[in-house]
């Protein structure tokens, strides 16, 4: 990192008011083109950022072999000496090999656990404004930690970036004692804090924060008034950005645009919900076609004309009605609402209300709902009293506002798949960091099935005979009803075992630390997928670790990956395998031909070869992955588009 780019970077009264961020112009179709081609070229000159990350590491280890017979005193004293010339000098690889030894120091004496090799070469990476790949279990929480002091000794306000309240207040409960050693405040913003509490986390020199809660924040310190903007605002400005799960953050999620609305009257949106479903009710098969692999719903020419001779439900209905357009946007967004949205997969319902669950990592979005009165359609289906519309006040995308940060950074164990569109979005190089200890674990194949039921049933009896032999298992499922569906047959068996989605999110910690003990039947959703650390009793280490089930291939192959990940961390023994069946939603959407030739293939047997599974996961997340990329697309383009018109207007956007 240069000089040029955090020398003098300090917090003051002045620059809290200006709240800094980076004004320039989103990157253009060409340029990001531009972009993409240029990290797969760059791809196979990796090993010279590698070698850049050992030399500086072995710099770092021999700074701190000079600090360790130090009392506290003398180590406090290295760290004004050093926080002095960061902030005359900037942020130089000598003065950053230094700070990283004081954290590491500071670390062993406070946590009793001394940075790796492989984590100052990722913490360096970050500092260098690298996305770097670790592997699961490698310790990225510490790895963090490094470039998070160092800038913190410079002056510079960093954000830590990560994906649920848990997530957040566990990292930062665990290096708050280093930070604190140095003089310096942790913040923790999830949603549960209130405005005093998290403006004044967001002064800390560290902020840990969950991405929605932090983008929610800055929506709404851009809808006060210019006479309240010094007073009122929460966040003072976005310097550093270190993003935990990058790929999910900025990539998975960056279809989906954070919304701030307010409510409308409700009467009026719940008869025309009334009106819309009714309707999409009396349509036959021909009357529409399904798009985006059952995504989204269209009206066929015959269906447009059978729904322009509804006289009767029209006659009544509100003028808007009357518009040719308008009336076929909303049956198509009723037909969605019928079929494209299932409860237990897309959402759940809790104390009578319709609560969206986040598909990637499969938690509650508390205070979320659908837009163009989707949320009310699903209401009404589930025979819910409809809550009051809303209409959008502002709007932001994740790439776009981690775009406005002067600098980012981030780490994930999967972000190989997405180097080129992390790069041609946000200018990240993706750096792969070593293991620290050669991995072990074993991945025993995969499984197909003709059915649900019969992959259910061979799920719920390999669990049961791993659990008798003393291991730990965890089983990954899409959904949360997929979830009850495995629970509810292990139950029937007489096996124990624990349900972890976003029905039971307050047990999180719970059930995730009693995850690796001997005989621990665990059935979860994503939500243990991403960022979960399963502690493994010694007994089951010596039985041979935990093994995890996938139960159902992902879109995308990362979170596949990111499940595989919780066997076999750190040395640890481990094993891992898949056992799904032809009727999964992915093969079903995404790969349809394909499963049926596997059918015809071996009529009437209940398992498949597993070179079947094999292929369909293959094809189908290949085509999952496309589309999603076009819809990442086609939303840049679209938010593109309406920041040109804000601009012609003379509107701030």
């Amino acid at each position: 990192m240069s000089r040029a780019t955090l020398a003098g970077w300090r917090c003051s009264p002045v620059a809290d008011w200006l709240a800094p961020e980076r004004q320039s112009p989103p990157a253009g179709a060409l340029d990001r083109t531009l972009a993409r081609l240029g990290a797969r070229l760059a791809a196979p000159l990796e090993w010279l950022e590698q070698r850049r990350l050992r030399s500086f590491a072995r710099l770092a280890m021999a700074q701190g072999e000079r600090l360790r017979g130090m009392d506290a005193a003398a180590l406090a004293a290295a760290a004004d000496a050093l926080r002095l010339a960061l902030h005359r000098d900037g942020v130089t690889p000598a003065l950053a090999a230094r700070a990283f030894a004081l954290a590491g120091e500071a670390s062993a004496r406070t946590l009793g656990k001394r940075p790796y090799a492989v984590q100052l070469q990722g913490g360096y990476g970050m500092l260098r404004g690298r996305l770097i790949e670790m592997a699961t279990g490698e310790g990225k929480t510490l790895t963090a930690l490094l470039p998070s002091l160092t800038l913190a000794l410079a002056g510079v306000p960093v954000h830590v970036v990560t994906v649920n309240d848990y997530l957040a207040r566990r990292d930062a409960d665990y290096v708050r004692p280093v930070l604190e050693l140095f003089g310096f405040t942790v913040g923790v913003v999830t949603h549960e804090e209130e405005d005093d509490a998290r403006r004044a986390a967001y002064r800390a020199d560290v902020t840990y924060c969950v991405n929605k809660d932090l983008v929610f924040d800055y929506l709404r310190d851009g809808l006060l008034p210019p006479c309240q903007a010094a007073g009122g605002r929460k966040q003072r400005g976005l310097y550093f950005a270190l993003v935990d799960e990058a790929d999910g953050i900025l990539v998975d999620e960056a279809r989906t645009p954070l919304v701030i609305a307010r409510e409308r009257p409700v009467e009026q949106e719940r008869q025309d919900a009334e009106l819309a479903l009714r309707l999409a009710r009396s349509l036959a098969a021909s009357h529409y076609r399904a798009e985006q692999e059952g995504r989204r719903y269209r009206l066929t020419h015959e269906g447009r004309f059978h729904l322009s001779a509804q006289e009767t439900a029209l006659a009544a209905a509100a003028p808007p009605w009357r518009l040719a357009r308008v009336r076929e946007e909303r049956v198509e967004q009723a037909l969605c609402a019928l079929y494209a949205f299932r409860r237990g997969g897309h959402y759940v319902v809790l104390d009578g209300k319709v609560q969206i669950v986040d598909e990637f990592t499969g938690r509650i979005l508390p205070d979320r709902s659908w837009e163009r009165g989707l949320h009310q359609m699903i209401e009404l289906k589930e025979g819910l009293d409809v809550t009051a519309p809303r209409e959008t006040i502002a709007r932001q995308t994740y790439p776009e506002y981690f775009g406005r940060y002067l600098r980012i950074a981030g780490m994930t164990g999967t972000g190989r798949e997405v180097a080129a569109e992390i790069r041609a979005n946000f200018g990240m190089r993706i750096v792969a960091i070593p293991t620290n200890r050669p991995r072990i674990r074993r991945f025993l194949g995969t499984r197909l099935f003709a059915s649900s039921a019969q992959r259910w049933e061979m799920v719920a009896r390999r669990a049961m005979a791993l659990a008798a032999d003393g291991r730990a298992v965890l089983v990954g499922t899409r959904s949360v009803l997929a979830s009850e569906e495995l629970g509810a047959v292990l139950t029937s068996l007489g096996q124990p075992h624990r349900v972890l989605n976003a029905m039971q999110d307050h047990e999180e910690a719970a059930i995730v630390a009693q995850a690796g003990q001997p005989g621990r039947v665990t059935v979860a959703t994503n939500m243990a997928g991403r960022g979960t650390d399963i502690d493994l009793a010694p007994e089951v280490r010596a039985a041979g670790g935990l093994h995890v089930i996938l139960s159902e291939f992902h879109e995308s192959r990362r979170i596949d990956r990111q499940l595989y990940g919780r066997a076999g961390r750190q040395g640890d023994p481990g094993s891992c395998e898949a056992i799904v069946s032809l009727d999964d939603e992915l093969f079903t959407q995404f790969a349809p031909w394909l499963a049926r030739c596997a059918r015809l293939s071996h009529p009437g047997r209940a398992e498949l070869p597993g070179l079947w599974g094999r292929l369909l996961g293959y094809c189908a997340q290949q085509r999952a992955e496309r589309s999603n990329s076009g819809v990442r697309h086609h939303s840049a383009q679209r938010d593109a588009a309406m920041r040109r018109a804000m601009a012609f207007s003379g509107v701030k956007k």
